[in-house]
């Protein structure tokens, strides 16, 4: 097996962090995620004990971020690999059907969020001068559809946020924004209905995604990629 690696993981819950979750712990790896409803969080902790480390945080409050951080890099140090997977959608509606109340909301957890956890975590992997940021954008951060206006704008800004991080980072990192594809999850049900059903789930996405995010290194710096079968 190779060296393994420590792994950060927002949004380690449910859906895709939750499949990524179980391939990583399979493969030896380390984790440290996090994810906003407690139950949920308690379920992991009782799953997976030490070394791997689970906290209930809201990406979209920079204070609890800066917190959980402090917390994992005094216990495990910077990580090899931080995944900016925690997001939200809107509820489908024409742009000016959504309030303002929602559309800041999703905005704060899809761009604030990453951002908040980049300031946390990546100045050790600076200071460090190794390790990879993914942060996970969408199809919809680089195509649009009707009554989705909230979220594609988010993920425009995460490929945009992304490849501007790419360009100052040492040599030897890197930070990849990746299009997961369309997946069947609660958030792609929401949008699609019934419809979902007809595309992989996310423990089949992430039989070959986790792998490949393993795989993701410096040569990979800038670069918007798509996860694999995505």
């Amino acid at each position: 097996m190779s060296k393994s690696k420590h792994i950060v993981l927002t949004g380690a819950t449910r859906g895709l962090g939750r499949a990524l979750l179980r391939r990583f712990l399979e493969a030896g790896h380390t984790v440290s995620g996090c994810g906003r409803q407690a139950g949920l969080v308690e379920e992991l902790r009782r799953s997976y004990g030490p070394p791997h480390r689970f906290a209930v945080v809201d990406v979209a409050n920079e204070d609890e971020v800066r917190r959980w951080a402090d917390e994992v890099l005094t216990q495990l140090g910077p990580p090899d690999l931080l995944i900016n997977n925690a997001a939200v959608i809107n509820r489908l509606a024409p742009l000016w059907k959504i309030s303002a109340q929602e559309f800041d909301r999703l905005m704060a957890v899809n761009v604030n969020g990453p951002a908040n956890v980049i300031r946390a975590f990546v100045p050790s992997m600076v200071e460090r001068r190794s390790g990879v940021i993914v942060n996970l954008s969408s199809g919809w951060g680089r195509s649009t559809s009707p009554e989705v206006a909230p979220y594609c704008a988010s993920k425009y800004a995460i490929e945009g946020l992304t490849l501007a991080l790419a360009q100052e980072l040492p040599a030897g990192m890197a930070a990849i924004p990746v299009n997961p594809g369309i997946i069947d999850t609660d958030m792609l049900r929401s949008c699609f209905g019934a419809g979902a059903a007809s595309y992989p789930n996310a423990e089949r996405w992430a039989e070959k995604v986790a792998p490949w995010m393993l795989q993701l290194g410096p040569q990979h710096n800038g670069q918007s990629l798509t996860a694999p079968g995505g």
